[in-house]
């Protein structure tokens, strides 16, 4: 390696470069680190020359073409000698190839955050900064942290390093980069901070194995103790654990094995390279290595350490949480003084309690106290309890009870209200709405809106999967029921299930506005800047698709496979329902939104033409009109709102389903759906 110690691989007046500067994830993290440590130079994209990232009002990052035209433009000062590499794992050995052969005498690290590499590209890497004896962390790492010197790269830390990782004596190695900020917090609450977080990754080939960067900790003095997480897959603890043993390597280690789960069931961590292959790959043949190396017991919580053997090389734990006592045990054990004075043990800390009377009944010390919460986060569950936006109901047995229905012996009811009652003066409409919501509706129109809505949903023709369905339960001599489940079997998300996702669209739109009533008129101009708000966005979203090639998400609803070829689509179902809407002049905040929205995203170039607001929005609409008031007043939950639409459709269209049940069986041919032996193919390999 070029790096004799640790803080040559990241130190305070180390210059960074980022590949891919400008892609989703870089963005962020480039911005947070420039924040924290400002230590990054200037960064590349193809195509984004001349751009700059804002870090803040006089704050700014330089964007160029390619790393070449950084080196041209950047005066030498300022030339980078560490790079991250965020790029797409097919574009990553050719930007790491690029900058070796352009500035391998400046460069002394990269980091590779890119997941995903092949093994084989691996080895190339590899390959190519050994010869031009440049180190090279990854791929798939999260980053490194310096925390004496406040600087990192990556990600490790999160948004808000500072929080997590304070200065101490404590290096952290971790194959995963969460794990790192977990293991910090922990070891800050037993008075330990942090001197480095460093995140080897764990993609099948690693860059830096675990060797190679305990011997650059090794020649750091501010090191007191090394903290390890280790996973399943490889041999690089082997290969460590036989070198320190060769050289008596003086650190104390605490190690935590994590995944001995996955020794059984086949499972992965999630890391590509988290996956047992052979013989002392398994997570629990890497514990026996290092409670062999260690010859000293695994950490017991609750009992004391060894009375007459000291932990030199350290111990494993066995839990993850048991690590700021573990960690406390040793320094205490070997003499070696805290960083810090406080010791915070680890205990529940629940934001929300409410024990009721089972508190008087437990004992004092199965009594959960009430939480902290922390001040980042204080504020915002103040809000979030003062303007909940659908209220929580608590759970109980509902064998024998129900809030939708009662029968007195006499009379069956709905929320309290007979069905006789509702028979003789009430509409079908009136009572659906009644035993959906619990509450009336608060409008004589949304009956007829309602009623709409369920002949809309009954059919839109003989070829669509619903339709199909029930004409294949009536070719299969089922009985008429059983082609209603089939027609409800085979509405989902896809078709019939779109109005959900419709209600929980315009819900994430308007829950912090202050819409009140969307019937009111005067509720246009909140409705004419949710609109504004959501085209910028959807326009950023877009062109950042076109950076990543990750598609953009559509707006539910908007658009119809049928009704699409016009420079102005509708839905004549949706139509209906909107002109019944104009004739009475009732102004609906919700179709008002939709409708602003599919022209605004045509004239901003979103589309190419206006799309439909299709049947699925309309329904979706409906309902959340109905409900709005009930969200606001805690009568009705979330939950509930976003499945009314979908049961809408449901209703509707398993009524349809019914009646192309009846038409089948008295004139339809039985389908047979059989394909023919010599048309069927085997995909899979021969046994």
């Amino acid at each position: 390696m070029r790096a004799k110690t640790i803080t040559d691989l990241l130190c305070k007046g180390d210059r960074v470069a980022v590949s891919n500067i400008t892609g989703r994830e870089a963005n962020k993290v480039t911005t947070i680190t420039q924040h924290y440590a400002n230590n990054i130079v200037g960064g590349w994209a193809l195509g984004k020359g001349g751009r700059r990232i804002i870090v803040e009002k006089n704050i700014s990052i330089p964007v160029f073409s390619d790393y070449n035209e950084l080196l041209e433009k950047l005066p030498e000062k300022k030339w980078p000698n560490k790079i991250i590499i965020y790029s797409p794992p097919e574009a990553v050995y050719g930007d790491l190839k690029n900058v070796v052969n352009s500035s391998a005498e400046n460069v002394e690290t990269i980091f590779i955050i890119t997941e995903n590499v092949s093994v084989e590209v691996s080895a190339k890497i590899r390959n190519l900064c050994n010869e031009k004896n440049i180190d090279v962390l990854g791929c798939n790492t999260l980053g490194v942290i310096n925390v004496t010197d406040h600087v990192r790269v990556g990600a490790v830390g999160g948004d808000q390093p500072e929080e997590t990782f304070h200065p101490g004596s404590a290096t952290i190695i971790s194959n995963s980069g969460n794990m790192v900020n977990t293991m910090a917090a922990y070891l800050y609450g037993a008075g330990i901070g942090v001197r480095f977080g460093i995140s080897t990754g764990k993609d099948q080939l690693i860059l830096t194995p675990l060797k190679d960067i305990l011997e650059l900790v090794r020649n750091d003095k501010k090191t007191k103790v090394i903290i390890l997480y280790i996973e399943p897959g490889g041999l690089y603890e082997q290969i460590a654990l036989q070198w320190m043993k060769e050289i008596n390597f003086h650190i104390p280690i605490i190690v935590y094995v994590g995944g001995t789960i996955a020794d059984e069931t086949n499972l992965s961590l999630g890391h590509a390279g988290a996956v047992a292959e052979g013989n002392g790959t398994r997570a629990k043949e890497k514990i026996e290595l290092f409670d062999n190396y260690f010859d000293f017991p695994p950490y017991i919580r609750g009992k004391h350490l060894c009375r007459t053997k000291k932990p030199t090389r350290g111990f494993r734990i066995q839990a993850l949480h048991d690590l700021p006592d573990a960690v406390r045990a040793l320094y205490n054990k070997l003499e070696i003084d805290r960083d810090y004075k406080h010791y915070k043990p680890l205990k529940l800390n629940p934001w929300l309690k409410n024990m009721g009377k089972l508190a008087k009944t437990l004992s004092p010390k199965l009594v959960i106290s009430d939480g902290i919460i922390p001040a980042s986060y204080k504020k915002k569950f103040s809000y979030v309890l003062k303007k909940q936006f659908g209220k929580v109901i608590t759970s109980r047995n509902m064998k024998n009870a129900s809030h939708a229905s009662s029968n007195d012996g006499e009379n069956p009811r709905i929320y309290g209200e007979k069905t006789t009652d509702l028979m003789a003066d009430k509409s079908f409409e009136y009572s659906l709405i009644l035993s959906w919501t619990g509450y009336p509706p608060s409008n004589e129109f949304e009956t007829e809106l309602v009623k709409q809505t369920l002949v809309a949903a009954f059919t839109n023709g003989p070829g669509t999967i619903s339709a199909q369905g029930a004409k294949l339960s009536a070719s299969a001599g089922n009985n008429p029921h059983t082609a209603m489940i089939a027609t409800l079997a085979t509405i989902g998300s896809v078709h019939g299930g779109n109005g959900s996702k419709a209600t929980e669209f315009l819900m994430k739109i308007f829950a912090n506005s202050k819409l009140v009533d969307p019937y009111n008129p005067r509720s246009k101009r909140i409705v004419d800047k949710a609109v504004l708000d959501c085209v910028k966005k959807m326009s950023k979203a877009k062109q950042m698709s076109k950076e990543t090639d990750i598609p953009f998400e559509k707006v539910p609803c908007l658009g119809h496979p049928v009704y699409r070829n016009n420079d102005v689509n509708y839905d004549p179902r949706e139509r209906i329902i909107s002109q019944y809407l104009e004739k009475n002049n009732i102004y609906h905040a919700f179709f008002d939104f939709y409708h602003q929205l599919a022209a605004k995203m045509k004239k901003e170039g979103i589309t190419n033409n206006v799309l439909a607001v299709n049947v699925d929005a309309a329904i979706a609409c409906i309902w959340l009109g109905i409900c709005w008031h009930l969200l606001f007043e805690k009568k009705i939950t979330v939950a509930r709102t976003k499945n009314i639409p979908f049961l809408a459709f449901a209703l509707g269209r398993a009524a349809g389903g019914a009646a192309e049940y009846l038409d089948h069986a008295d004139y339809g041919s039985a389908m047979d759906m059989r394909i023919p032996v010599s048309e069927c193919e085997f995909l899979n390999l021969p046994k």
